[in-house]
Order: C-alpha cells, then sequence, then structure tokens
C-alpha cells in the first residue's frame, strides 16, 4: 500500500499551467520560483511517503479511541505530527512574522495533495489548524494574534472550527450556543458542537476552538452570530499554559471512514461557562467564518485529489501484477496481466484524465489565488480574485464528485478482491464519500456557483472564462496536429455547451428559480467537467512542444494521451449536461411530493 507522490505532474502544472516563475515576480515571492517548488515537493514527498503513507492502513484499523473524555489516536500519530511541525510544514503558506515559510498557494497546494494521499486521516488536523490561521490573520485582535498564531502556525497548537450543532446543520441561522460578556472583556460560552474534527487529540498541547455563538440580546438569524477562540486550555500573559477551560469532548463518532481523524462532540459550558475571547465584531461571526469554510472548501478538493491519485496508483500496481485471461486481440498467448485488457485500459485512464484534470484545474486556481492576494496592481487583484473565487465551487464540489467515481472504479479494477478490506482499495472507496458532504454538500457548493456566483453579475465572471476557453481552441486549431484537432472540437462543443447554461441561470434565477437550482449541481459538474478538460487540453499544446524539443519524451506522450482521453471520454458528457439542465430541469420541479 505504498505511496510515490507524483512530483513530476505537479511541477509540470506549476510551471507551465500555473507560470510559477510569474508568481516569483510578485514582491514577496521572489524566492518561490521553480527551482524553490522543485525542492519543497521532493522534501514533501520523502515526508508523505516515508512517515505518513505507512500509518494510513493501520488508522483505519485501528482508529482514535475516546475514554472518559480523553481521546487517543492511531498508534504512530503523535510521533508523526511532532515530525510534521518539526519541519515547518504547517507553516509553508503561512507569514514569515508569525514563524511561517511565506510560501505561494501554488506550492502549497501540491503539499496539501500529498499529505492527504499519504494518509487522509491525518492530513484533517493541519487542514482545520490551516483555517483558524486564516480567520485570526483576518478578523484577530493584535492580542489574539500575539496569543494564538505563531504556536499555530508552527504546529504547537493546532485549530478547529466549530459551527455545527445537533439542530443546526447548514442552516447556521439555527445555532443555538450563547456567549454571554463578561466584567473583563471576556465571554463565557455555553452549548454543544457536533461533527468538530480534532475537537479532541493527543498530539498538540493545545487545542484552539473558533466556535460561532450568539451574545445574549443579538439578532435572530445568521446576522447575529459572532466568532470566539475558547482554547482548550486557557493561555497565561507569558504564554505559557494555564487552567484547562470549560470545553469536554463527550464522545466521538464511529464512522465509514477516515476512521483515524476523531470528530468529537463538544461540551461548552457544563461547569460554569468556557471562557471565550470574540474574534473581530459581534454579529460578524458567519462572515469570519467563512473565511475558515472557503480555505477548508478548496482544501477538500484537494482531498479529492489526493484520495484519487492513490486509488489511482494501488489499481495499476494490481491490474499490473494480477494475472487473468488471455488478452482479446491475442497478442499474447497465455493469461496475462489484467492490464493488458481494454476495458481495465479504459477504468485506468478514466481515473487518471479525472485526477490530472482535477489538479490541473486546482493548481491554477491557487496562482490566482495568490496573485489576488499580494499582486502590486488592483486590477490584476480584482480579476484574479474573481476567478478564484468561481473556481472555488468547482475545486470542491467536481473534485470531489470526481475522487467518487474514481475510488469506486479503483474497487472495479480490483474486482472481487477490491472488497476485501486488506486490499486496501475499499478504504479509499469509504474515505472519499465524506468529502462530497463535509464543508458544505455538493449541492450547497451548486447553490454557491449558481446564486454568487453566476446569477449575481449576470454570468460575466463565467463568461469571462468561457471566452478564455476559447482562446485556447483557436492555439489548438493553429497547432493543427491531429490531437490537437480532435481536442479542440471536443472543447468547442463543451465551451457552447457551458455558455447556453450560464445564459440560463444568469437569466433564470428570478423568473424560473426551481427549475434553476434543480439544475445547480448538474451545472456544477459541467463546470467543472469543462474547465478541467480546459486545462488538460493546455497541457496537451505545452507537452506536444516540449516533444517537439526532446524532453521525456515518455512523460510528454503520457499528457498528450490524457488529455485526448479526457475529451473523448469525458468531455463529450458537457452537452448531455446541458441538456440535463436547460431542457429537463423543470421537470423536477413539475413531480408533485405524492410522487415520493
Amino acid at each position: 500500500m505504498s505511496y510515490t507522490a507524483p512530483v513530476k505532474d505537479m511541477l509540470f502544472d506549476i510551471e507551465h499551467l500555473a507560470n510559477i516563475e510569474q508568481i516569483a515576480q510578485i514582491p514577496g515571492f521572489e524566492d518561490a520560483g521553480l527551482d524553490t517548488a522543485a525542492a519543497v515537493l521532493e522534501e514533501c514527498a520523502k515526508f508523505n511517503e516515508g512517515v505518513l503513507a505507512p500509518l494510513n492502513w493501520e488508522g483505519d484499523k485501528n482508529p482514535s479511541s475516546w475514554n472518559n473524555g480523553v481521546v487517543t489516536t492511531t498508534p504512530g500519530f503523535k510521533q508523526a505530527f511532532r515530525q510534521y511541525a518539526e519541519g515547518g510544514w504547517q507553516g509553508l503558506q503561512h507569514p514569515a512574522d508569525f514563524g511561517g515559510q511565506g510560501l505561494p498557494k501554488t506550492i502549497g497546494a501540491a503539499c496539501i495533495e500529498m499529505t492527504n494521499s499519504a494518509n487522509m486521516s491525518f492530513a484533517l488536523c493541519p487542514l482545520l489548524t490551516d483555517g483558524a490561521i486564516e480567520a485570526l490573520l483576518t478578523a484577530g485582535s493584535d492580542e489574539l494574534k500575539a496569543t494564538y498564531l505563531e504556536k499555530l502556525v508552527t504546529g504547537e497548537w493546532t485549530g478547529t472550527m466549530n459551527l455545527t450543532e445537533p439542530q443546526a446543520g447548514s442552516d447556521l441561522a439555527l445555532v443555538r450556543t450563547r456567549a454571554e460578556p463578561q466584567p473583563d472583556g471576556t465571554y463565557k460560552v455555553f452549548g454543544t458542537k457536533i461533527f468538530i474534527t480534532y475537537g479532541e487529540h493527543d498530539m498538540a498541547e493545545n487545542i484552539v476552538h473558533l466556535v460561532l455563538a450568539r451574545v445574549q440580546g443579538a439578532p435572530e438569524g445568521v446576522k447575529g452570530i459572532s466568532l470566539f477562540v475558547v482554547p482548550k486550555f486557557l493561555v497565561n500573559k507569558d504564554g505559557s499554559l494555564g487552567a484547562r477551560n470549560d470545553a469536554h469532548c463527550v464522545s466521538i463518532e464511529h464512522k465509514l471512514g477516515i476512521k483515524a481523524s476523531p470528530t468529537a462532540v463538544l461540551q461548552f459550558g457544563d461547569h460554569g461557562g468556557a471562557v471565550g475571547y470574540l474574534v473581530g465584531e459581534e454579529n460578524r461571526g458567519l462572515e469570519y467564518m467563512f473565511i475558515m469554510m472557503n480555505a477548508a472548501r478548496y482544501a477538500v478538493g484537494m482531498q479529492g485529489i489526493a484520495i484519487a491519485e492513490r486509488a489511482y496508483q494501488k489499481a495499476v500496481q494490481y491490474a499490473k501484477d494480477r494475472v487473468q485471461s488471455r488478452p482479446v486481440d491475442g497478442s499474447i498467448a497465455a493469461s496475462a496481466p489484467i492490464i493488458h485488457h481494454p476495458d481495465v485500459k479504459r477504468m485506468l485512464m478514466t481515473m487518471r484524465a479525472y485526477t490530472e484534470g482535477c489538479r490541473a484545474m486546482s493548481t491554477v486556481a491557487a496562482a490566482a489565488f495568490d496573485a489576488a492576494h499580494h499582486h502590486p496592481d488592483a486590477d490584476t487583484r480584482k480579476q484574479n480574485q474573481a476567478f478564484y473565487e468561481f473556481m472555488v465551487p468547482l475545486v470542491k464540489g467536481y473534485s470531489t464528485e470526481m475522487s467518487q467515481e474514481v475510488t469506486s472504479l479503483g474497487v472495479q479494477v480490483h474486482g472481487g478482491m477490491g472488497f476485501i478490506e486488506e486490499t486496501g482499495a475499499a478504504q479509499y472507496y469509504r474515505d472519499a464519500k465524506i468529502l462530497t458532504i463535509y464543508e458544505g454538500t455538493t449541492a450547497i457548493q451548486a447553490n454557491d456557483l449558481v446564486g454568487r456566483k453566476t446569477a449575481r453579475d449576470g454570468g460575466q465572471v463565467a463568461k469571462g472564462i468561457a471566452a478564455q476557453i476559447e482562446k485556447t481552441e483557436g492555439e489548438l486549431l493553429a497547432s493543427g496536429t491531429p490531437a490537437a484537432l480532435a481536442v479542440a472540437k471536443r472543447l468547442t462543443a463543451a465551451r457552447k455547451a457551458l455558455v447556453d447554461v450560464i445564459d440560463f441561470v444568469a437569466g433564470g434565477t428570478k423568473a424560473s428559480p426551481n427549475a434553476v437550482f434543480a439544475g445547480s449541481v448538474p451545472y456544477l459538474m459541467l463546470a467543472g467537467n469543462v474547465v478541467a478538460g480546459w486545462q488538460l487540453a493546455r497541457s496537451l499544446l505545452v507537452a506536444q512542444d516540449l516533444l517537439q524539443k526532446g524532453q521525456d519524451q515518455a512523460f510528454m506522450r503520457a499528457k498528450i494521451t490524457t488529455a485526448q482521453f479526457y475529451a473523448d471520454h469525458i468531455l463529450v458528457k458537457a452537452p448531455g449536461l446541458r441538456d440535463s439542465i436547460v431542457d429537463g430541469a423543470a421537470s423536477v420541479t413539475e413531480l408533485a411530493l405524492e410522487a415520493f
């Protein structure tokens, strides 16, 4: 069950699609060019292949356990987390002012993928800490930053995100956890939070909970929610740990997958009130929490790519080793490894094309994030911010839905052995399921894509992306190779289908909201399908050029083949998705409840 990080493919995307050397021209990123990216990725690969990947199967067999409020993680996790923190991996993308390395997201995203491929249950702890860091950087007071940020960035402490309650899942207007102001400026927090990832564990000496709660007298609904830091242990003025706070883990969940990651039920205030510190201003908590959620949503999309890559590697190795039946073309006279059989090739190429397409899409999105947050030109920042925001629901929604298909195909390649836990393929399938659910289900990502990202501006950003795709079509046609012409044909049809749906969504949210939102998930899948295909088309153009120059011919031919396969087998689905949305979505709204 070994894992080999796809460093070569990651660096191809970082260099040629994300244009890392342009990012290195941005003030503050001068030392973050391709050489740095290569060095960081190589070291990250060594750590994940050697330390985290061997613990993945152990975590599934021997998951985190709870006993009288104490959570003990899988054997080896605590030591691995120390190595992770000491290696500086937690602070890779965070500011040097607080102990981080300040590297661009374009590099950090590849490292996130590796960590999640190696051990997704482990990776969830730093993922949530990243979100807490982002929220405090954006809205925390100087005092909160001074108290918590360096410890979080260096990995000495970890962070959590506390939104969900028994009666309040995605509808945060129903949050009941309350916060009572105290004379010293702190608050006492009372309530129950569920589904808190790494809400309790033994890997760090303190856990910094970011908690949504209502201050007494706050408005009803989402406008009355505030955000608080509620540490597991209070922090003394000199930075040392003080008394245990009134925040306790009363149980952890027993889950389908990611079993080594403790999903906690936390109780605040059973013994007089948990001490909390307001983040930013009262009643703006949801606004701040969305900073964490957006960071987490992108990272969850990376988890989808990561688990797909791990399942693909496992399936390829099995297909090379498993001998079964003669090839149908008679090329081998005896039984042969199943990788020679056409349908197995189809499944493996589907897995590869989906994974590489989503990796390319997410890498380009990361580059847009870097430009949006750090480029000196205001217009450039604005354009990249709009592009990145459009991409987040695609990276999260499409990549995680993709991971369902890829990990399922991984089981299928194994045949009956895939259904046996000891083989390992089943774990990836089970682990992948949560990705379409947490940090906002696929439908929530799709509703965001429809409402905030398409209808709000009349589809302008979406159509701007379509115009960029059309430019790539022209470059494919100008190339004139059979592969480029074939991909151009598919990409043009897919892009036209996408534009039709953009017009439908932008014009119909007020007139026919039920019909539009009935097609929201198919719209997300269509947009993800086309954007990932666009990035693979760009890869094809680069690979053709480098192939002509004699560079790494086997790798470049594989890039071209993958782009062609994606166009012929995945991108080709786009017109059908268009029809199901524009022509078929209304039929969903016409179903009477009696039909169910």
